[in-house]
């Protein structure tokens, strides 16, 4: 089942987020959540999903990235979900064009971590700790900023605001 990815506007992606207990992660409904939040992301598509994108205000994100891009530092990273996520930055900064699937059709450079560890919990309830780098680290720090109810145009240098369509343009 596809559903209803919010736009910016909408005051869910802006109110934050509640945690989920290990008994609510591992129940049928969370469970079910999880594979339509995926279906979603893979259908709009993108690379990342948070639950107030969908409308709903729980610390639970969906992450899957199938791209190999050696210059902007992207590799695939397969399938996985972050519930109650904790974020550390690592040293250095990277700023890239960045996206989003609630401010459809428009992007801007934005400066992130180059490096992050996440500790979550993973789709089954149990810890689990990321680090990563390059583009996966933007990922889950794009992904854990919805959660905090934060949007990459809180973020992003205001002169690079696009339309996604005037990007070729502008890149070389």
């Amino acid at each position: 089942m596809l559903l209803k990815i919010v736009q910016v506007g909408v005051p869910v992606l802006r109110s934050g987020t509640r945690p989920l207990t290990r008994d609510e992660v591992r129940g049928a409904e969370i469970q079910q959540l999880i594979e339509w939040m995926r279906e979603t992301m893979l259908d709009a598509p993108g690379v990342g999903l948070a639950a107030p994108q969908v409308g709903l205000p729980l610390r639970l994100a969906v992450i899957e990235d199938i791209q190999d891009v050696p210059e902007k530092e992207r590799k695939p990273v397969p399938f996985h979900v972050i519930i109650n996520p904790q974020l550390t930055l690592g040293a250095g900064v990277v700023e890239q064009y960045e996206g989003c699937l609630s401010l459809d059709g428009f992007q801007a450079r934005v400066s992130r971590a180059q490096a992050v560890t996440v500790e979550a919990l993973d789709h089954h309830g149990g810890p689990v700790k990321i680090e990563a780098s390059g583009w996966y680290a933007r990922i889950l720090q794009h992904e854990i900023d919805h959660l905090d109810g934060t949007l990459y145009i809180d973020r992003m240098h205001t002169r690079t605001f696009t339309l996604t369509r005037n990007l070729t343009r502008l890149l070389p």
